[in-house]
């Protein structure tokens, strides 16, 4: 089994690990009410996705 032949120092250790990071999820504009949505979901506001109602939502005003 491998091991390590040294100990790897938090600089190097953190070093290696920069390019790990969150990622902003990519949003886009609901074509039917305006709200913001991310890409390949349905609107939480009206409940329409790429242009056809897919769910019933209730909208109290």
């Amino acid at each position: 089994m491998a091991h390590p032949k040294s100990k790897t120092s938090k600089t190097r250790r953190d070093k290696r690990r920069t390019h790990y990071k969150a990622t902003l999820p990519t949003l886009a504009t609901c074509s039917n009410c305006g709200a913001t949505v991310k890409y390949h979901h349905i609107c939480p506001e009206c409940g329409y996705y790429r242009g056809k109602q897919v769910i019933e939502k209730d909208i109290a005003v």
